[in-house]
């Protein structure tokens, strides 16, 4: 029997690779439902190719003019009732979260609370609300299986070993767009130069995480929850060439590390086939043509988001939410020309320092936090204009 697949965020990059992965496998996967935002052509193609027996949209509007151009057997949803209802499809036996930002925390949580299998794309779920995330996955047994190329290959260094054996690990990061250039060089950077990523083909928020190094720090929080290892134990180091995706430090000296090229849908693929390991057409990792594998430390004062990040984990409880939260508004406001790339980092630092956390918060607490932070940050970029 195929595996039946839920899509949450197949217009987005991740999306598209999953449904790349789809197309290459039909005997091994079926999809029966998709999420998307507004990219109504882009759904209107995936629905013709896969057809699916539910989609949402984020809009009614983007669900009517779905509607209009799909089978009529097809259900079409809209808004987060309909996220919700595809997360928890009868038929579906895993869910792909490939949503961007907070977004994503209750159609996931829908998911594992339905009991499906879960591929997780979405690091916003476990940055937001990590300790409701996990200790519901392991009330229902569901698996969380990573879907991040970083996650994905400490999830694979760590097979077969014994856990209470590994001494750290080590999260490789690019670097993102402006790796080179000092922080003096970053005050008139435009968006544009922000979205030109040296190594991966991203969606554009991630791609401006990436040049924060946000995104590395929302990596070190979700791989704290993943895996259960304090924050003493989570390393960054810069590997500009992204061919190692992170590596696992056992206490005999041993140090694992998984290779590849940077093509998402090796560790799509992964976590929706493992434990087996299927054929994928993607280029092949040449080692002699590579020639040279490059790293230097992640620096806390050239990367504050990183520290951020980092001191935001160690505080835990809602400083995680604030932290997602205000970025997410941040970063909002540069892609649309309203603030400065450095201003992203400082309305984040801003929000934390004038948060008054709330330890262990119930999810009624962690959507006042969120709400809280976005005014707060809102608030910010009103008053700098």
């Amino acid at each position: 029997m195929p595996e039946k697949i839920a899509i949450l965020g197949s217009t987005g990059s991740i999306g598209t690779s999953t449904l790349d992965v789809v197309a290459q496998h039909p005997e091994e996967y079926q999809v029966v439902a998709l999420a998307a935002g507004t990219n109504v052509d882009k759904m209107i193609e995936q629905v013709k190719q896969f057809q699916p027996l539910l989609v949402a949209m984020q809009s009614k509007e983007a669900a009517e003019r779905v509607a209009r151009e799909i089978p009529s057997h097809i259900n079409v949803l809209w808004g987060e009732e309909g996220l919700i209802e595809v997360a928890a499809h009868q038929d579906a036996t895993v869910v792909l979260s490939a949503l961007v930002g907070s977004a994503g925390l209750r159609p996931t949580l829908a998911a594992i609370r339905a009991k499906k299998k879960l591929a997780l794309a979405n690091k916003e779920t476990l940055v937001t609300a990590g300790h409701i995330v996990t200790a519901e996955a392991k009330r229902n047994s569901v698996p969380i299986l990573p879907v991040d190329s970083e996650h994905s290959a400490i999830y694979q260094c760590l097979n077969g070993e014994h856990f209470e054996d590994v001494v750290r690990l080590l999260v490789t990061g690019s670097g993102g767009s402006f790796r080179d250039r000092t922080r003096e060089e970053l005050k008139d950077v435009t968006v544009e130069m922000a979205l030109k990523h040296p190594n991966w083909a991203m969606g554009a928020k991630i791609t401006i995480d990436s040049a924060t190094m946000m995104n590395k720090g929302f990596e070190v929080i979700e791989a704290h929850w993943l895996f259960d290892l304090p924050y003493e134990k989570i390393d960054v180091i810069l590997h500009p060439q992204s061919i190692i995706h992170s590596l696992v430090e056992f206490r005999d000296g041993a140090v694992m590390a998984q290779l590849g090229t940077p093509d998402m849908k090796v560790p799509i693929q992964y976590a929706l086939s493992y434990p087996r390991r299927l054929p994928l057409m993607t280029e092949r990792l040449d080692l002699l043509k590579l020639a040279r594998l490059d790293f230097r430390p992640a620096d806390f004062n050239r990367y504050p988001c990183l520290r951020m990040a980092y001191e935001a984990g160690k505080a835990g409880g809602t400083m995680t939410t604030v932290l997602n939260a205000a970025n997410e508004v941040a970063v909002a406001a540069f892609l649309k020309g309203n603030c400065s790339f450095l201003m992203i980092e400082e309305v984040v630092e801003r929000a934390l320092n004038a948060h008054n956390p709330v330890s262990c918060p119930s999810l009624e607490e962690i959507d006042e936090a969120d709400m809280w932070a976005r005014q707060f940050a809102s608030d910010i970029m009103l008053h700098s204009v």
